[in-house]
This record gives C-alpha cells, sequence and structure tokens, in this order.
C-alpha cells in the first residue's frame, strides 16, 4: 500500500494529479490504516503499465515499430562533450538516465538541456532490489 504522495513520486507526476486521479476514478484509492487516501500496490502496478502503453505519451508516437520495450520519455538535463564521446543525462519522473554515445550522434540528435527525449533501454540482465521501507 502507497500514500498518494509515494505514489505520485514512483509515477513522476504531482500529489495534485494522483489526487485528482483517485478522486475521478482513474486510479482504484482505498483508506489506509491511518485513515488516509493510499493506493494498493498491484493496482499502482497496473495504472502505471496501462499508462504506460496509452497511446499519446509525450515522446512515443515517433516510431512505427520498436523492440525495445522500456522506453522512458523525459527531459534532457545535461550533456558533456568531448571530442569523440557524450554523456547525455536524460530525466523520466523520478528516473534519472545516462547514456554515453559518440559526439556525433549527440550532434545529430541536437541533444541539449530541455530537449525532449527518449531513452530506450534493453539489457540481458536486470538486476531488483527491495527497498527499505521507511
Amino acid at each position: 500500500m502507497f500514500r498518494i504522495r509515494e505514489a505520485a513520486e514512483l509515477l513522476g507526476v504531482s500529489y495534485d494529479t494522483v489526487r485528482r486521479w483517485a478522486d475521478g476514478g482513474r486510479i482504484e484509492s482505498i483508506t489506509g490504516p491511518s485513515g488516509r487516501l493510499a493506493v494498493d500496490g498491484a493496482a499502482l502496478a497496473r495504472f502505471a503499465q496501462e499508462r504506460a502503453e496509452s497511446p499519446g505519451q509525450a515522446g512515443t508516437g515517433a516510431a512505427v515499430a520498436h523492440s525495445v520495450r522500456n522506453r522512458f520519455s523525459g527531459l534532457v538535463t545535461r550533456v558533456v562533450r568531448d571530442t569523440v564521446m557524450a554523456q547525455v543525462e536524460i530525466q523520466a519522473g523520478p528516473h534519472r538516465f545516462v547514456s554515453l554515445l559518440s559526439r556525433e550522434a549527440a550532434d545529430e540528435l541536437g541533444l541539449e538541456p530541455g530537449v525532449l527525449a527518449v531513452a530506450a533501454v534493453k539489457a540481458t540482465n536486470v538486476a531488483i532490489e527491495i527497498p527499505e521501507i521507511h
């Protein structure tokens, strides 16, 4: 079970947005043990997945087809270039992605802070951790 503020952080949106979604019935909410509005973890996971798969998400309509399923739309926050390589940081909701690519590719894509970009992640190994609950 997650409080509304925690759900907002996990979804990368504001507290007010999740509150509106809950009030409008878009996301299932319950009253937690403390009497505060909360979202069940399984319901939150379903909602996050539906939201990620829904058409109209920023930056998801450019490709006709792709093999990478883990796509995160966000803003470029930092670009560090040298003569050969570039390090690009993207903030997508609560997620920060760092990519190393050729300087030529970064220049051709016009990557600068403030540009909308999609971090497409494909890996053969994914480590999973369970965070400490406060």
